[in-house]
């Protein structure tokens, strides 16, 4: 490129947001001109993560203190809390008088794609544009949609499975960082016809570092060294997400059961998934299939018969690991799926999208290898 895109960064004292600004500092065509924090405004990043010190960045300020048009952003990643996203960014597209908030006539989705032209692109790593049908977000986030004329504008940004989608897209919202390890295992399979999309168990194991940086009792140390323990049984949040994607490879409704647990680690995600083979369907189908789907994809290993997925051999990395096994009951298959919940299921994603979304070859700034031990 010419010249770097300049990139702002809302909600940056999180642990994404300090992961974004990990990945960017070494990405070759950004540069980062705004950094937001609520409670941290008026420091430094230094002074808030210190091993991020030394890069030049700017300092934190509020949300309330952002001139936006004369910031003159090329793009925007939102690591802002659910429910707030959907209203800044809202605000910070009218503010800027883009034209994805134009009304357009468009007799298709794919026409309507080709009309939107951003002058800044907008990535939100929030739950608030995942769902399409916004009252099924009211259900699940307890509160209504603020920006339903933007969630019909939104491309969900699984850059594997929706990339002609993200190269086109103003705004796109980023996957959770369970649906991303589910869905990159099952939503293949599922379009292939190889497994039943009836009898889908996932159980999903994260590291702290997923439950945000937030002060909560549960997250404690003495609360969560040495043990582990479910949570959200039975209504995560992250189910109807899941459970969309899953309905639109299947052709049809698709119910899960899913129970995440949180583990004593800082980062990673590993799940453990349980599906029903289709007649005559062996996993040694689903493994060659997965590596036929995944021939060109740069983040996703499938590993060689009897290779097992783990979180420490994704560590630090924006790779999806993915090995299946055959069960002990008779017509079904043990996936597993690998990732860092912060880089690929997280920020790392985000980064992957805005290349493809800016014409960029989507591993720029992401080819770290996985960190061992």
């Amino acid at each position: 490129m010419d010249k770097k895109l300049r990139v702002g960064v809302l909600g940056a004292s999180g642990y994404t947001g300090a992961d974004l600004i990990r990945l960017l500092v070494c990405h070759p065509n950004t540069e980062i001109v705004l950094l937001t924090a609520e409670r941290k405004a008026g420091q430094s990043i230094e002074s808030v993560f210190p091993h991020l010190g030394g890069y030049g960045l700017p300092d934190l300020i509020s949300l309330d203190d952002v001139e936006w048009p004369a910031v003159e952003l090329d793009v925007v990643f939102c690591a802002l809390p659910h429910a707030t996203s959907q209203e800044v960014i809202k605000g910070l597209l009218h503010s800027v008088k883009h034209s994805i908030l134009e009304e357009m006539v468009a007799e298709s989705p794919s026409s309507l794609a080709d009309r939107i032209q951003g002058e800044v692109k907008v990535i939100d790593l929030s739950a608030d544009f995942r769902l399409r049908n916004t009252e099924t977000y009211g259900e699940w986030y307890g509160r209504a949609h603020q920006a339903t004329d933007l969630q019909t504008k939104a491309v969900y940004g699984l850059p594997e499975l929706y990339r002609e989608a993200v190269v086109k897209g103003a705004l796109v919202a980023c996957p959770g960082c369970y649906p991303t390890a589910a869905l990159l295992a099952l939503v293949p399979l599922l379009r292939a016809g190889l497994i039943e999309a009836e009898d889908i168990i996932i159980d999903a194991k994260s590291g702290v570092s997923g439950a945000g940086r937030s002060l909560k009792e549960s997250n404690l140390f003495v609360e969560v060294a040495e043990a582990m323990h479910p949570y959200g049984v039975g209504h995560h949040r992250h189910m109807p997400e899941i459970e969309q994607e899953l309905a639109v490879a299947a052709g049809k409704p698709v119910t899960i059961s899913f129970t995440p647990h949180l583990v004593p680690m800082n980062r990673g995600e590993l799940e453990t998934i349980y599906v029903r083979l289709k007649d005559g369907v062996s996993a040694d189908d689903l493994r060659a299939h997965w590596m036929d789907v995944y021939d060109l994809a740069p983040f996703v290993q499938v590993m060689e018969k009897g290779g097992m997925p783990s979180t420490r051999a994704v560590r630090g990395s924006n790779r999806c690991s993915l090995g299946v096994f055959e069960d002990r009951m008779p017509g079904r298959a043990i996936l597993v799926s690998a990732i860092d919940n912060l880089v690929k299921g997280s920020s790392g994603q985000a980064i992957q999208n805005m290349n493809l979304m800016f014409g960029l070859d989507e591993t720029t700034g992401l080819m770290q290898a996985p960190m061992f031990p």
